[in-house]
């Protein structure tokens, strides 16, 4: 009797595991990665230039989507000279390759050569449209440029203009020199 019992549940279930039909509607395939990479290398080339290298532990990129997902990266971008420009880490990368939108997570630290400039955050999103990398609103950025350290919420920088703000709470510590210190000196 206990095996009829046994036999007839487990016939329920597997029926009804390879019975269900998805919605018409509903794009499953979209969101289950078509290939996923472990301990992949990356490289981008644009005009048969390097444009970025990227190093993921793990990276999973979907079908019929521009979506990638990316954990525990590090990368390196290239200006237009073929030079370093950008290298960074974060422990979470999104990136939609379409919309030209990259959404980094995790004890990121950037930092960007050609400004001389480090960044660290937990949440940071460039978009390359527009050229702006912003924050959320109360996520914290802290800033270390020459001899400025710059903490705040509700960051954006421009790309373009390569000025920066912080919308919330500012803090920092800024080291200047005596001017008696630079007259002895000379």
């Amino acid at each position: 009797m206990l095996k009829r019992i046994i036999y007839f549940l487990g016939s329920i279930f597997l029926l009804a595991s390879c019975s269900l039909k998805y919605d018409d509607t509903l794009d499953v395939g979209s969101r289950i990665p078509e290939l996923i990479f472990q301990d992949t290398v990356m490289t981008r080339y644009e005009d048969n230039e390097v444009t970025v290298e990227m190093n993921a532990e793990v990276l999973e990129q979907y079908k019929k989507s521009s979506e990638s997902f990316a954990q525990n990266v590090e990368f390196i971008s290239y200006n237009d000279d073929g030079e370093i420009d950008t290298e960074g880490s974060c422990g979470y990368l999104f990136t939609d390759t379409k919309k030209e939108i990259y959404e980094l997570y995790d004890d990121i630290e950037l930092y960007n050569r050609s400004e001389n400039t480090n960044f660290f955050a937990n949440v940071l999103r460039w978009n390359a449209k527009t050229e702006q990398l912003t924050s959320g609103r109360g996520d914290m950025v802290r800033i270390e440029k020459e001899d400025a350290i710059i903490r705040g919420t509700g960051f954006s920088a421009s790309g373009i203009s390569k000025d920066f703000s912080f919308r919330g709470t500012v803090s920092g510590d800024i080291e200047t020199k005596d001017s008696d210190e630079s007259e002895s000196d000379e």
